[in-house]
């Protein structure tokens, strides 16, 4: 169990830290408009200074995949044609559970412009990408999105 501190002036020092944080994203992808090769575009966040896709937690009672969508327009600026369901991640952050339901979805339209929590996106062809993505967990995500596109 991990535990947060209590508020000033209440008892005891420590308690339990509450559920899972539900979150969901995609994996944006595009054909590039200079040579339609696939690209992938990731999100540069400056708290973190980290690459990762396009992510957020949801809010309550939102449904995962309207929340990965709204996600993806509030960091990328693109609107997008959701795909097939991806693998959920599930990992430890800020002393918590977390939970990110992932789908592969195609960038229809829109245009970045940076903002508080994303600086800056790249559109990167899919080795590059995976390269330059901070946590392994994200460039797994990849090779899944490449599966649902390029089936065997």
């Amino acid at each position: 169990m991990t535990y947060e501190e209590a508020p000033r002036g209440e008892p005891g020092a420590r308690r339990p830290k509450q559920g899972t944080v539900h979150a969901a994203g995609c994996v944006l992808w595009r054909r590039s408009p200079v040579d339609g090769a696939l690209e992938i575009c990731l999100v540069h966040r400056p708290k973190y200074d980290d690459w990762s896709h396009p992510k957020g937690k949801l809010k309550r009672d939102e449904d995962p995949l309207a929340g990965a969508l709204r996600e993806v327009e509030e960091e990328t600026g693109h609107r997008c044609a959701p795909g097939p369901r991806l693998p959920t991640a599930r990992y430890v952050a800020g002393g918590r559970p977390k939970q990110v339901t992932y789908w592969a979805a195609e960038a229809t339209e829109g245009h970045f412009v940076p903002n508080r929590e994303v600086d800056r996106v790249l559109w990167l062809p899919p080795f590059a990408a995976r390269n330059r993505l901070t946590q392994l967990r994200d460039r797994q995500l990849v090779d899944a999105l490449l599966s649902v596109l390029n089936p065997a």
